[in-house]
């Protein structure tokens, strides 16, 4: 026996249903890693939701973009392969199977169906002819006539067509599998590996990329994003390409004339929607259109989608508290989202890089019946020092309340991986930050900390001096420590200096003695504001001298020699627009709709067989009605034994 030959063995192979079975599952897997992980998102976006070690592991899994990996992009093609070798192997006896009415079955394989039944008849065997032709047609069945040796068969079929089914079926994968294939940027990633575009790492302006990182017009498919503020225009886009982007060059120009966005009560975004213009030398005029989410601005194969919203370069006024103490004035600041601006602080260089400003912030109310509440303003920025380390600040316009009480909050953070902690300013009787501006440069005031010492008349057995000076500079270094590092400072300093088995007395005494200082300077701002302390204060300065305590004591923490308040803005926005050339669409909806129409011809439109086979006897006539199908045999059944009634009415009656 010839061995088959390796071609025939291959072919055999690539046409498998197993194969075919597991591309499928290997593609469903892949859809549902890219459906629940989002993709295209930046790698920072990653590292902090999955840390730098499983960040690591799913980058090389390529997972972050699974629709233009490489093992996608093969299963793609290797699927594209077994389809179309299945199709090469069986369409053409498919096509001849739906034309082909079974003429040369044998008797006793019709006898041996399930749905058979035989009659002896005496009627003339032209009429049981007619009589079964007529029978086969009107239960819609196409119906051929055969004369053998002997005998007459009749061979009648309905639903040929579910074979077109199957090679609509088969062509109708490969037809989608090549559409992701165009879409998948198979090209970009052969591009890639011959090492004719590299991603750009670095964050400067688009104009400023240099043309391995850029993408020409020419580019078949490409999907993504770009932020417009109002009144400008580009023809550049931005693709997220794995630890960098690409930029994509567009053969328009899209301006964002207007952008508009509705908000419900509690501040929560509705619906935004932008106007845009669409500048090309090949146009006329301008083409102008809305578009809003879910409804995007067709054009030249060019898909434009409302995707998002952001700060387009709000202008900003800010007034720069000093928080180091001393009789240091505030002063304005002008600046915008998007700029840096240097600075001169306690003779320190410092940057200030405004990166977004929010209108609304939704946070979760307290109220019963609100699930949310405005939080109002916000600005968000970074301070950069002259070592080039920065953290970032969210900084809120308008005081926020916390337990009936309010306060301007300052969340600080050291890296985009970290949550805001925040600093409570307590506000003031006035609702503004003056009060504790002026307690914080209080303690700072030399002069006043030495007539506050003066006047208090510290006894200075228990503390650690030798005289009333000593113990009067002793105390004012205390205040000053704890400005300066707060109560962790004032710890390690009698951890420092105290022997351990006098800290326990030495802490409770500096932390009495520092109260009533801190009491003592507090009171004195009170005086000067006009305030009528002669009585005391009430519950709700004591209150505020509580939490300005708790505050000055996190300054240390805080990052900034500087606390910014927002003082008043011009709110500029820009619209956030998605992208995306998708010519495989037109080979993916063909395949759609021939996946659609195979489908309901397999399942609907089954294929069905009938003979009727008449042979002369000794008796008369034998016939012989026999019928099979390959799917429903259960509904199938039913119809042959409504057939068979008919035939019995007839030949019987």
């Amino acid at each position: 026996m010839t061995p088959p030959r390796t071609s025939a063995l291959l072919l055999k192979f690539m046409g498998s249903m197993n194969l075919a079975i597991t591309l499928l599952v290997a593609l469903s897997i892949a859809a549902i890693i890219g459906t629940v992980l989002q993709q295209n998102q930046p790698y920072t976006d990653y590292i902090i939701k999955f840390g730098p070690f499983w960040f690591e592991v799913f980058q090389q899994m390529a997972l972050y973009d699974v629709y233009s990996s490489g093992w996608f992009l093969f299963i793609l093609f290797f699927l594209v392969l077994s389809t179309s070798t299945c199709i090469y192997r069986n369409a053409p006896n498919m096509v001849r199977e739906m034309h082909e009415y079974r003429q040369n079955i044998q008797l006793k394989t019709l006898e041996n169906y399930s749905n058979s039944c035989h009659w002896s008849l005496t009627q003339p065997q032209e009429d049981v002819q007619y009589a079964a032709q007529q029978i086969f047609s009107h239960n819609g069945y196409s119906a051929r006539l055969k004369q053998g040796e002997g005998y007459t068969l009749i061979s009648g079929m309905k639903g040929g067509a579910s074979r077109l089914g199957y090679i609509l079926t088969h062509l109708a994968i490969v037809l989608i599998c090549i559409g992701g294939l165009i879409d998948g940027n198979a090209i970009l990633k052969m591009r890639q590996i011959l090492g004719q575009i590299v991603p750009e790492t670095r964050n400067i302006a688009a104009s400023d990329v240099p043309e391995m990182s850029r993408l020409g017009i020419n580019n078949p498919s490409f999907r993504g994003s770009v932020s417009i503020p109002e009144g400008r225009k580009t023809d550049v886009l931005f693709l997220n390409y794995r630890d960098g982007y690409l930029v994509q060059e567009l053969p328009f120009s899209v301006e964002v004339k207007d952008f508009r966005i509705e908000h419900y009560d509690s501040g929560q975004p509705k619906s935004f929607e932008s106007d845009l213009v669409i500048h090309d030398e090949r146009l006329e005029q301008p083409l102008e259109q809305t578009i809003s989410v879910n409804h995007p601005l067709i054009y030249d194969g060019y898909s434009i989608y409302q995707a998002s919203f952001s700060d387009g370069g709000s202008a900003l006024e800010m007034i720069a508290w000093p928080l180091m103490g001393g009789d240091i004035k505030n002063k304005k600041i002008n600046t915008k989202v998007g700029d840096e601006l240097s600075m001169s602080l306690f003779a320190d260089p410092w940057i200030l890089e405004p990166s977004n400003f929010r209108l609304f912030n939704i946070n979760p109310s307290d109220e019963p019946g609100r699930k949310f509440k405005n939080s109002g303003p916000s600005v968000q920025f970074k301070m950069r020092n002259k070592t080039g380390e920065a953290k970032e600040f969210l900084n809120y316009m308008v005081p926020v309340e916390k337990e009936g009480l309010y306060y301007y909050l300052s969340g600080v953070r050291s890296s985009p991986a970290e949550d805001f902690r925040y600093l409570y300013i307590p506000v003031d009787d006035k609702g503004g930050i003056d009060r504790f501006m002026n307690y914080l440069n209080a303690l700072g005031d030399e002069a006043l900390l030495k007539r506050i010492v003066t006047e208090l008349n510290f006894p200075g057995s228990a503390l650690p001096s030798n005289s009333a000076a000593q113990l009067n500079d002793a105390l004012i270094k205390l205040v000053g420590l704890f400005v300066e590092k707060g109560m962790e400072g004032v710890t390690e300093q009698i951890e420092k200096n105290v022997p351990s088995d006098k800290r326990e007395e030495v802490s409770a005494l500096y932390i009495k003695v520092l109260q009533q200082m801190l009491g003592a300077v507090y009171v004195d701002v009170l005086r000067k504001e006009g305030v009528d302390v002669s009585l005391g204060v009430d519950e709700n300065k004591a209150q505020f001298f509580d939490d300005a305590s708790v505050a000055i004591g996190a300054l240390n923490r805080y990052g900034s020699p500087v606390y910014f308040q927002l003082s008043s803005f011009v709110h500029h926005q820009a619209s956030g627009l998605q992208i995306a050339k998708a010519p495989g669409k037109y080979v993916v909806y063909p395949g759609c709709a021939m996946l659609i129409l195979g489908v309901f011809l397999m399942f609907y439109a089954p294929q069905q067989r009938l003979w009727a086979r008449l042979e002369p006897s000794d008796e008369g006539l034998s016939f012989v009605l026999a019928g099979h199908a390959i799917r429903n045999k259960l509904d199938f059944s039913k119809q042959y034994q409504q057939i068979r009634a008919q035939f019995n009415r007839v030949l019987t009656g």
